[in-house]
């Protein structure tokens, strides 16, 4: 599979761009452990034409988590064609269109998949950004707005046509939210289209390495892309089966990447979210008040020491 000049080799993943959750600590090990594309979190084109520090901060990318993409997205074509020249600035090998975030903050102002109900809109905006840069332009989008507006076989002749070079669909409608179960037949139908040409990479209640499997051989997609299972476990990309000393070993590589690179406060906030979703904990008896610490941490040496005391009791209770 190819994107522009990359190459991705047969049956990639790709970890999903996710608020608060794909920042550069977290990409890098997803990366190590087998990530075959990495995304920032994304970013809003207003945001990053008006000069805020906070999301300008999202551009920054190292070259040890290449391929990188950055997603951005806005409901005003200008501002999203400007944001577009900025983010190709910040040198990712992407520029991801979202299409696809079904949130009210973002939705509900028209963005987002917002989107999914101005498609005239959808469609010269991303042709205006295809158009003023020159790295590969994608898109992630969803089925349609809700059941009764199921468009996506429609859709992505219709970007495809606008230039871009895949399409990333989540197998749910907005109204889905997150909730009831992804369907990814409509995402097989997609692929199975001749006259698509452009990869398509499926995304959608991807918990492990063989549903990613079970995916590619049923629905035949291009890639497939793997978002809230990872939360505390960037490990999901490999191969290989760690050890609960070895996962604790990688959260705690986590939080210490993402104090050097945006700071004590951020990286501890960024760390926690992960901290709490990880899995590798639901073995540990009792464990609730030192999960409430380790939540309520402040600073490095204290949340590392309530990691060392987590891994003693990891130890204890195998």
């Amino acid at each position: 599979m190819k994107i522009g000049n990359i190459d991705f080799g047969e049956q990639p993943l790709f970890l999903a761009p996710m608020e608060d959750v794909t920042d550069i600590g977290f990409r890098r090990l997803c990366k190590r452990f087998g990530a075959s594309m990495v995304y920032t979190e994304f970013v809003s084109a207003e945001a990053l034409v008006r000069d805020v520090k906070t999301t300008v901060r999202k551009l920054t990318i190292s070259d040890d988590e290449r391929p990188v993409g950055i997603q951005i997205y806005g409901r005003d074509t200008d501002a999203m064609v400007e944001a577009a020249r900025i983010v190709e600035q910040a040198g990712p090998d992407v520029i991801d269109l979202n299409f696809g975030c079904p949130v009210k903050k973002v939705a509900g102002k028209g963005a987002g998949a917002g989107m999914l109900q101005n498609v005239p809109k959808m469609l010269d905006i991303t042709r205006r950004v295809v158009d003023a840069v020159r790295v590969p332009v994608t898109a992630k989008t969803r089925l349609g707005w809700n059941h009764e507006q199921l468009i996506i076989t429609t859709l992505a002749e219709q970007l495809q046509d606008c230039g871009i070079q895949a399409l990333t669909i989540h197998g749910r409608t907005r109204s889905q939210m997150y909730t009831g179960t992804a369907d990814w037949t409509l995402i097989g139908e997609v692929k199975a289209n001749p006259r698509i040409h452009i990869p398509i990479i499926g995304n959608g209640d991807i918990h492990s390495r063989e549903e990613a499997d079970a995916a590619f051989s049923r629905y035949g997609v291009d890639a497939v892309m793997i978002g809230r299972a990872t939360f505390g476990c960037p490990w999901l990309f490999s191969t290989q089966e760690l050890t609960l000393n070895e996962k604790l070993d990688t959260l705690e590589e986590q939080l210490r990447i993402n104090v050097e690179m945006i700071g004590e406060q951020r990286g501890i906030l960024h760390t926690r979210r992960h901290l709490a979703a990880t899995p590798i904990f639901k073995a540990i008896p009792n464990f609730r008040q030192t999960r409430i610490a380790m939540l309520r941490a402040t600073t490095m040496p204290e949340l590392l020491n309530i990691l060392e005391q987590t891994r003693t009791l990891l130890n204890s209770h195998p």
